[in-house]
């Protein structure tokens, strides 16, 4: 396909918040969407000026990457439905680019669930499908997320970067080994409700101190907001950053012992852990 066509496979606030970045790097014409509930689709489709296709496979036949933003749990029946139609493309030499944000579904497990013989009926070989995967987080919805990337064996250097290229629209692209993707779903991809609620607790300390409620919560915002710039670019420490905060018998110096007596950065640290082992669970139910 000399033009680049997009499908996304879902059309939730993430396949939504990618296709939205991605369309200011493409024609929105050339971007269309999939989804059981079609009336989802078409709000999503019409909000960018994109398509809406009739089915998945309709999707799949067209697109020269399909974008696969279902949930874990709904992945298989995607997989078993496109299969048919990507494995042809993939026997004539033109193979899609499938790209999962599913957690928990390795690249290896989705290829294998789209070549499975029973699907396609036949046990004539047929390579690979190029595979992608990615894990944003909801941050993208405003153009300020992260995205971690990693992409198969199959999918060629420019096709990674043309991906990458599109990406970059909602948020920071970094590209990381798969051995890792667990971790990052546990850190990037669960941190924002972590961070969501610790300004309101934050802000429900100010209210505690006699602030009114709005007033709370723009400071608290604002000082998470402006204290995560600051990390990125002092590129300083946090442990840093948090010791010229604290001056001698101070205020601030005071409220950190009570987070430590409360076991803050134990329990942070666990939060990680317990979303990245869920991960895990999830990659290793193949």
């Amino acid at each position: 396909m000399s033009t680049t066509t997009i499908a996304c496979i879902g059309s939730g606030n993430m396949g939504f918040a990618l296709m939205q970045g991605i369309a200011a790097v493409i024609d929105g014409a050339n971007i269309g969407f999939a989804d059981f509930d079609s009336e989802k689709a078409w709000v999503a489709a019409a909000a960018m000026g994109a398509a809406v296709y009739n089915s998945n496979t309709e999707a799949a036949e067209k697109s020269s990457f399909i974008f696969l933003a279902v949930k874990p749990q709904a992945l298989a029946g995607v997989l078993a439905e496109i299969a048919p139609v990507v494995q042809k493309r993939v026997a004539e030499g033109d193979a899609p680019v499938l790209v999962s944000m599913a957690a928990g579904w390795t690249i290896g497990r989705i290829q294998a669930a789209v070549s499975r013989a029973d699907i396609l009926a036949t046990n004539t070989f047929v390579a690979n499908v190029p595979v992608a995967r990615i894990m944003p987080n909801t941050p993208a919805l405003i153009s300020k997320g992260i995205i971690a990337l990693t992409a198969s064996a199959e999918l060629s250097v420019e096709k990674t970067a043309e991906l990458e290229a599109m990406l970059k629209k909602t948020g920071v692209v970094d590209r990381i080994d798969e051995c890792y993707l667990d971790a990052v779903t546990g850190l990037s991809g669960s941190g924002p409700a972590f961070v969501f609620l610790f300004i309101e607790a934050l802000a429900d300390g100010g209210v505690l101190a006699g602030m009114p409620r709005e007033k709370a919560l723009l400071y608290a915002a604002q000082t998470v907001f402006g204290s995560a710039a600051m990390v990125m670019e002092t590129a300083k420490h946090p442990g840093e950053l948090k010791d010229m905060v604290c001056s001698p018998g101070g205020t601030t110096i005071t409220g950190i012992a009570a987070l430590e007596a409360g076991s803050f950065r134990s329990t942070v640290l666990q939060a990680v852990k317990s979303a990245w082992q869920k991960a895990e669970q999830l990659s290793n139910s193949e």
